[in-house]
């Protein structure tokens, strides 16, 4: 029965430690008829439960091969609450539960045949590197591909390999921003939304993906929106305190809508309204 809300069981094959307080786990579903859950989409999101401890959501990464070439499901998390430093503690050959997945992701088909253009801040850039790992895997489908990656620190910087490999492909433009940038930074010095006035950007033929600190993507998007992006083009990954994934316990509900439900994707027209708005 293809029920998201039902648990399953996954191994951890591998943890990545990727900085002080942030790591990917690497898992491998342990039932083979819950593989449909590997159809999971850009930008939507599982919930993982480490037994006796309690479950949080987290964005799907990336869905990459073992040895053998069977999917392994990717998640990098920060290490910040009880649960996710609970989760933080596990090795290989421990397992965990997973249910999802849930939410709405990016909109990949209305990209298509468009310019597309990734903005991230911070651990922002996990739920982003989904949509980029796509675009790149159906490269025809799309047009120029923009990303744009903005960290408070330069240190914070995650999977500095993989954006050095794509500003090499083609058709391709990788941006990078610290605001506080240690010596030897080879990017730009300053806010993200400073690099968006760079983008030759085609208004009318370019759809935005944008997730991160809320502050970000507001000024993101206002900034945009000068440079003539269509705001409907424009989609944001919200991010709440989602407990139950489908959209009952109440607890991510951000004016009508109801993030883990509703979201975490939604365009920003449906959102610049409540953005930055106290109780909300």
């Amino acid at each position: 029965m293809s029920n998201p809300a039902l648990p399953t069981e996954a191994v951890v094959l591998n943890r990545i430690q990727e900085t002080e307080d942030i790591f990917t786990l690497q898992l491998q579903l342990t039932d083979p008829s819950q593989q449909w859950r590997l159809g999971i989409q850009p930008g939507q999101f599982n919930m993982l439960y480490r037994y006796g401890v309690g479950e949080i959501p987290i964005s799907f990464k990336a869905i990459s091969e073992d040895d053998q070439g069977h999917p392994v499901l990717e998640h990098t998390i920060r290490a910040v609450g009880r649960v996710s430093r609970s989760l933080a503690e596990l090795l290989p050959g421990d397992r965990i539960g997973l249910r999802g997945p849930f939410g709405q992701g990016w909109p990949l088909e209305q990209a298509e045949n468009r310019d597309l253009c990734v903005i991230t801040g911070g651990l922002g850039c996990a739920p982003a590197v989904s949509i980029i790992e796509h675009a790149f895997a159906n490269r025809t489908s799309y047009g120029h591909i923009h990303i744009i990656q903005g960290v408070k620190h330069s240190a914070d910087l995650l999977w500095r390999s993989r954006y050095e490999f794509w500003a090499q492909q083609p058709n391709t433009t990788v941006l990078m921003a610290a605001d506080v940038a240690a010596p030897g930074w080879p990017w730009y010095s300053g806010r993200v939304t400073e690099l968006i006035k760079r983008l030759p950007l085609k208004p009318d033929k370019t759809l935005v993906c944008c997730c991160g600190p809320e502050p970000m993507m507001q000024a993101s998007a206002e900034q945009l929106i000068r440079q003539h992006v269509p705001a409907e083009s424009i989609w944001l990954s919200m991010e709440r305190n989602m407990q139950c994934a489908t959209g009952h316990c109440g607890h991510c509900q951000f004016g009508s809508d109801f993030i883990c439900h509703d979201g975490p994707v939604i365009p920003y027209p449906r959102l610049c309204g409540r953005l930055g708005l106290e109780g909300v």
